[in-house]
């Protein structure tokens, strides 16, 4: 007997809203539809209403764990266009700031992972290891997540180097954390059990399916925008690739502890081999045209599209976040795995749901063409009246409501 089973859009296992229809026979999925676009903002439109200089800070706030993914993947697109070479101490910088935010989002979602199979010590492992690199990029920017030091043709403050040996003593510690870690987690028997042969993707279905990042990587697929197409001084150090074969949720958690590894070698290096000299190229007049920006997230590849027109603020902007060709993979990984499964799952590839924004178009009862933002601010203030008038209570909508 088929049976249909709803996650979300609240519940305990997510962060943000999302809806996801699993379809069951028993305890057997044998469909699964999720549902994107629960969050929207409006930050594409509101880009095209900013000026260049405005934009990076405002594309902070896609993601309170990607806020340097977005504001540089939006800078590589703008001077994609501009043709512009941003100087040496500049693309070190960014290469600091990226990889200290790849540190805290993997353990992030190594605690999490602990704690959504029960293994909470694991979670209070990570939180506890994590707080430090938080901490370390304060001292670099002034904020713990929110750098606001990105712009066009370089950064806006240089990082201050009095602080490099206090993130280095940082990075000594956490590397000494994370091969614990990881013994913890490759030799525990109860781990290997519960997560190995789980939520399988083939390299086939990655390809198929186009997903990226730590989840392609752990099917053998190599792909890595710092590797494919190098930004930032990526190419001027040394570092691996890390590859998993198995393609199951183990391997996924094996690819991002590995990954942390990586990230305190490159900060080393990056930190050692810190330039001298200009941290951005002045002002810059950014002429008409197109330009796409690649930049590797801790979930793997983002895009920025910009088109210019000429003026001081694009005509269009576009950004398609990893988890959004991500998400859509889990009906290869989730089909065919119980219940119990389905969540460890999802929760696989470190899925960012606000990162998926969309404005969702609502479609009339009666056929009639799809209604405007206006009308759905209109529709929104006559049901909060209702309710309130049900409620016995006056609606106070802190706007002037138009007829």
């Amino acid at each position: 007997m088929k049976q249909v089973i709803r996650i979300g859009p609240f519940h305990p296992l997510q962060e943000e809203p999302e809806s996801f229809l699993l379809t069951v026979e028993g305890e057997r999925v044998i469909d699964v539809d999720a549902k994107l676009g629960y969050v929207h903002k409006g930050l594409e439109r509101l880009c095209q209403e900013r000026t260049y200089d405005m934009i990076p800070i405002i594309l902070e706030r896609i993601c309170g764990i990607c806020s340097v993914t977005h504001s540089v993947c939006f800078c590589h697109a703008v001077e994609d266009i501009h043709g512009v070479e941003i100087p040496p101490r500049a693309r070190y910088i960014r290469t600091i700031l990226g990889e200290m935010e790849r540190l805290h989002s993997h353990l992030l979602w190594v605690g999490l992972a602990g704690h959504f199979i029960g293994y909470n010590t694991v979670f209070m492992w990570a939180w506890k290891y994590r707080e430090p690199v938080c901490d370390a990029f304060e001292w670099l920017t002034g904020h713990r997540q929110n750098a606001s030091l990105l712009k066009v043709g370089g950064v806006r403050r240089d990082l201050p180097v009095d602080s490099f040996p206090a993130v280095l003593k940082v990075l000594d510690e956490l590397e000494g954390q994370t091969k614990m870690l990881i013994g913890a987690v490759l030799d525990d028997p109860v781990l290997a059990a519960r997560l190995k042969g789980i939520g399988v993707l083939t390299p086939e279905q990655v390809l198929d399916w186009g997903v990226v990042g730590p989840t392609a990587r752990a099917s053998g697929v190599k792909t890595d925008a710092r590797k494919d197409e190098p930004y930032a001084a990526y190419a001027e150090l040394d570092w691996n690739l890390i590859v998993q074969p198995e393609g199951d949720v183990f391997a996924k958690a094996v690819v991002r502890l590995l990954e942390i590894l990586e990230s305190i070698r490159i900060l080393r290096q990056a930190i050692a081999k810190f330039p001298p000299g200009e941290i951005d190229c002045g002002p810059l007049h950014v002429p008409q045209g197109e330009g796409i920006g690649r930049y590797e997230a801790p979930r793997g590849e983002d895009i920025h599209y910009v088109r210019s027109n000429g003026t001081n603020m694009p005509s269009r902007v576009k950004v398609r976040a990893p988890s959004f060709v991500n998400i859509p993979s889990y009906r290869a990984s989730c089909i065919g795995g119980t219940i119990s499964d389905v969540t460890i799952t999802l929760a696989a590839c470190d899925p960012c749901y606000s990162c998926t924004e969309r404005l969702a178009a609502v479609r009339r009862d009666d056929g009639g063409p799809p209604l405007s933002f206006d009308d759905l601010v209109r529709l929104g203030r006559e049901k909060t009246r209702a309710i309130a008038r049900e409620m016995g209570r006056k609606p106070d909508l802190g706007l002037e409501i138009r007829p």
